[in-house]
C-alpha cells in the first residue's frame, strides 16, 4: 500500500552517508552489450548489468541517453550503476542505452523530437516506440527478469524517461522524470518567454550538435575560448550571426534554433504536457529550486500529470510526486546538497531525497519492498532549511498576495502612489547575469549575490523595510509590469532577492570564505522578451512611448524571508549572456544586424491604474521540525 502524508516537517539525520564505501561493480555484476532493433530495424546499442548472484527474478532499471554509454566494450565497466551509488547493492538488473542516432546506436539522432501521433506503426518512430520496443525486447531477452521496468534519467535522459511514460509499455511499472526537459522554448534550456539562453546553448550544442553519420565511441570537437570569460566572447560575436564563424552551419541543432524564433511548428509540438494524458505507471518528479536549466521542466511535468491522475479513477491511479530541493540541475545526483554557493542548508538534502525518497521509490513498485511513506510534495524550504510535505503543490493554504513597486525604491503589499521610475538599457553594455562570469554558466548563480547589479544606474531596485517575522512564499510567482520604452522590442528581466542583514555572520565553511552582512541572494529571476508578450506564437512590436502591460511567470519557489531580512525585486533589461541580447529594435534577433542594436529608455509605471508588482503566494510558518 502507497500512504500519502498529510502536512509535516520532515527531519533529517546527519548519519546519512552520501558516499558510501565503494561498491566493486566488475565483482558483482557481469555485462552483456547487445544491439536492439528498433521496429524500423534501427538498432540500439545497450549495455545490460546482471548481478552475479540475483538471489530470484530481479526488475530492470533503465536508462536512455544521449550521452554515452560508456565505458564500452564488455569487459570495461562503470563506477556505478542506476540513479544513485546505494542502487547497485540493492540487486537491480541495470541497462543504460544509448538513444538513436548518438554514439553506438544507429539511425538518425533528432534532439528533442516531437511525440509522433501516428507512432503505432513500424514507419512511424519516435522516442516513445523505441522505449517500448527497448523494453519488450529486455524481457524477452535478459533471463531472470520479474517482468517489472522502471526508468530514470536527469536533463536530457529526464526527457526520455517522460517520452517512456506516452503509450507506455505494460510492463513499465514505474518512473522518474529528473529535471526533465519539457518545453524548450516556453521555460527549459533553449528559451525563456522567447528569449534566447545564449550561454548555455552555445555551450552545449558546440559538444551536441555535430554530425553523427554512423556509430562512433567520441561525439564532437573540444571549444577553446578565446577568452577568459564569455561575457566579452558573446559581446564580441552580437549580433548571433557573427557565431557562424564557428559553427559554419554544420550543426544542424544551431541552424533550426536560429531559424525558429517564436512557438512555431517547429518548438509546438516538441512541448511534452500535451502528451501527459493516460498516464498509467507511478511518477516521480524530481528537481531543484536553482535549476538554471530545467526547473520549468520538473515543476510542469509534474503538474500536466497531476492534471492527467484528475482525470482517472482514484482507485486504480498511480502516485505522482513530486521533491524539490535547493539543487543545481542534477544537484540531488551530485553532490550531498549542504550549500551552493555561500548558501548553507544545514543538512545532506541530496542524500535525504536519494535514500529516503528515491531507492525506496523504486524498490516498493519494482520488488515489492515495504510502500514509503511519501507524500505528493516533498519540498525543501530554503530560508528556514527544512524539508516539508504537502498533500499538493503549491500547498492548498498558501494565500495570493502582491508586493507592489513604489516611489522611492519602496516595495509594500499594497499599491502606494502615483510614480514612474526609469533607465536607460544600453545593448553596449548589458547588465551581466552573475558577478562570476567565466567561460561557462556560473553554476551557483542562481543564489548569487545582486550587489554588482544593486549598484548599477541600469538596474532599478525596490524592496520592503526589514521584516519583524518570517515571511514564506510558496508556489509560482507572476511579475505584473506597467512599461514602456522608447524603442519597438524589449526585454525585461525581474529578479526576486532575499536581502540579509548587516549582522549576518561570516560564512567560514567556504573557501575563501563570504562575507554574508548585506548579501542579496537571489531567490528567482526571470526574462520576458516584450514582443511575445500577446502570444510566445506571433511577435507584436512595442509602440514607443506607450504603456504596455507585461504579464508573465516566474517559477515557483519555496522560500522564507526570516525576520531581520528584507525582500527585494530588482528589475533590468539585460541579462548577459545567459540571455542574449534584444537589439531593443523590433527585428528577427537571431538574424539581427549591427546598426539595429540601440539605447533605449524603459519605464516602469507605478500606483493607481498601473500599479506594477510582484503576484505571489504566501504561507503561515508552521512550527519548526523536531531534530
Amino acid at each position: 500500500m502507497f500512504v500519502p502524508l498529510l502536512f509535516a516537517s520532515v527531519s533529517t539525520s546527519s548519519s546519512f552517508q552520501s558516499n558510501p564505501p565503494e561498491f566493486n561493480i566488475r565483482a558483482n555484476y557481469t555485462k552483456q552489450e547487445s544491439m536492439v532493433p528498433m521496429r524500423d530495424g534501427a538498432k540500439l546499442y545497450t549495455a545490460i548489468y546482471v548481478p552475479k548472484d540475483p538471489g530470484g527474478p530481479l526488475p530492470i532499471i533503465l536508462q536512455r541517453t544521449p550521452y554515452s554509454c560508456a565505458p564500452y566494450g564488455p569487459t570495461t565497466f562503470p563506477n556505478g550503476l542506476g540513479p544513485t551509488r546505494q542502487f547497485p547493492r540493492e540487486k537491480f538488473i541495470f541497462v543504460n542505452q544509448d538513444v538513436r542516432g548518438r554514439y553506438m546506436s544507429e539511425g538518425h539522432h533528432r534532439f528533442s523530437p516531437p511525440v509522433n501521433p501516428n507512432n503505432r506503426t513500424v514507419k512511424d518512430v519516435d522516442e516513445t516506440t523505441d522505449a517500448y520496443d527497448t523494453i519488450d525486447w529486455l524481457l524477452k531477452n535478459v533471463p531472470n527478469n520479474n517482468g517489472r521496468v522502471g526508468i530514470w534519467g536527469i536533463s536530457q535522459p529526464g526527457f526520455y524517461a517522460s517520452n517512456a511514460l506516452i503509450h507506455a509499455h505494460p510492463a513499465l511499472k514505474c518512473a522518474s522524470p529528473q529535471a526533465p526537459v519539457t518545453d524548450r522554448f516556453v521555460g527549459d534550456d533553449d528559451h525563456h518567454n522567447g528569449a534566447f539562453f545564449l550561454a548555455q546553448r552555445f555551450s552545449f550544442l558546440w559538444g551536441f550538435g555535430w554530425p553523427h553519420p554512423v556509430p562512433g565511441k567520441t561525439y564532437g570537437p573540444g571549444f577553446k575560448w578565446p577568452f577568459a570569460d564569455s561575457y566579452r566572447f558573446f559581446l564580441e560575436n552580437e549580433p548571433l550571426g557573427k557565431l557562424e564563424t564557428y559553427f559554419q552551419h554544420r550543426n544542424m541543432f544551431w541552424d533550426q534554433i536560429m531559424a525558429h524564433d517564436s512557438y512555431d511548428a517547429y518548438w509546438k509540438p516538441r512541448g511534452m504536457e500535451q502528451h501527459f494524458k493516460g498516464i498509467a505507471p507511478a511518477v516521480l518528479t524530481i528537481g531543484g529550486w536553482f535549476d538554471a536549466e530545467d526547473l520549468f521542466g520538473a515543476l510542469h511535468t509534474f503538474k500536466a500529470i497531476e492534471k492527467d491522475r484528475l482525470t482517472q479513477p482514484k482507485d486504480t491511479a498511480k502516485p505522482n510526486i513530486l521533491v524539490m530541493g535547493p539543487w543545481y540541475h542534477g544537484g540531488w545526483a551530485g553532490d550531498d546538497g549542504e550549500r551552493l554557493g555561500p548558501i548553507e542548508f544545514d543538512q545532506k538534502t541530496s542524500v535525504y531525497a536519494r535514500e529516503k525518497v528515491e531507492l525506496p521509490f523504486f524498490n516498493y513498485y519494482l520488488k515489492d519492498k515495504v510502500a514509503p511513506q511519501l507524500a505528493k510534495a516533498i519540498v525543501f524550504q530554503t530560508g528556514t532549511n527544512e524539508w516539508k510535505t504537502y498533500p499538493q503543490w503549491p500547498p492548498i493554504s498558501a494565500t495570493p498576495a502582491s508586493l507592489y513597486f513604489q516611489p522611492g525604491g519602496k516595495l509594500d503589499w499594497k499599491p502606494g502612489e502615483i510614480g514612474v521610475d526609469s533607465y536607460v538599457s544600453d545593448p553596449r553594455r548589458p547588465v551581466p547575469y552573475s558577478a562570476e562570469v567565466g567561460t561557462g554558466v556560473n553554476r551557483a548563480f542562481m543564489v548569487g549575490d545582486q550587489r554588482f547589479a544593486w549598484s548599477r544606474s541600469d538596474v532599478l531596485t525596490y524592496e520592503t523595510p526589514v521584516l519583524k517575522e518570517n515571511t514564506t512564499l510558496a508556489g509560482p510567482m507572476q511579475a505584473d509590469l506597467y512599461v514602456s520604452s522608447t524603442g519597438t522590442d524589449s526585454d525585461f528581466v525581474v529578479k526576486v532577492i532575499d536581502e540579509y542583514p548587516n549582522d549576518a555572520e561570516v560564512n567560514t565553511k567556504v573557501t575563501p570564505a563570504v562575507r554574508m552582512a548585506g548579501y542579496q541572494m537571489l531567490v528567482r529571476g526571470e526574462i520576458m522578451r516584450a514582443k511575445f508578450r500577446e502570444t510566445l506564437e506571433k511577435a507584436v512590436p512595442l509602440v514607443p512611448g506607450r504603456v504596455t502591460h507585461l504579464n508573465f511567470e516566474l517559477r515557483d519557489v519555496f522560500h522564507s524571508f526570516k525576520k531581520g531580512h528584507r525582500i527585494m525585486v530588482q528589475v533590468q533589461s539585460s541579462w548577459f549572456p545567459l540571455a542574449d541580447l534584444n537589439p531593443q529594435r523590433f527585428v528577427h534577433i537571431n538574424f539581427a544586424k549591427a546598426s539595429d542594436f540601440q539605447a533605449a529608455t524603459e519605464r516602469i509605471y507605478l500606483g493607481a491604474g498601473h500599479a506594477s508588482c510582484i503576484k505571489v503566494l504566501t504561507l503561515e510558518e508552521s512550527p519548526p521540525a523536531k531534530k
